[in-house]
């Protein structure tokens, strides 16, 4: 497995009903050799995962999960963390 990589998402990524919406959540992008493919998680969003066979392909998925979570989560009544930027980890 290569080594994770943070990567800060917060460039317009998502065309919905002819608006662009902006994700700024964190990305972690790594490649999984048991599924073979990308994997990306995003950490602040309990639960949010997308993957691809391609890098490209996983963080593209990952903008559309992302969004589908925080549809999901106002349907829900839950509340929506606010991104952080870049977190810290040990």
């Amino acid at each position: 497995m290569r080594d994770k990589q943070a990567v800060l998402i917060n460039v317009a990524g998502v065309v919905r009903g002819g608006m662009i919406v902006m994700i700024k959540y964190e990305m972690i992008i790594y490649w999984s050799d048991e599924d073979e493919a990308f994997i990306v998680e995003v950490p602040e969003l309990p639960g949010c995962m997308a993957d691809g066979p391609t890098y490209q392909k996983a963080v593209a998925n990952a903008y559309t999960i992302v969004q589908e979570w925080i549809e999901t989560a106002k349907e829900l009544g839950r509340s929506i963390p606010e991104p952080k930027g870049r977190l810290v980890y040990a």
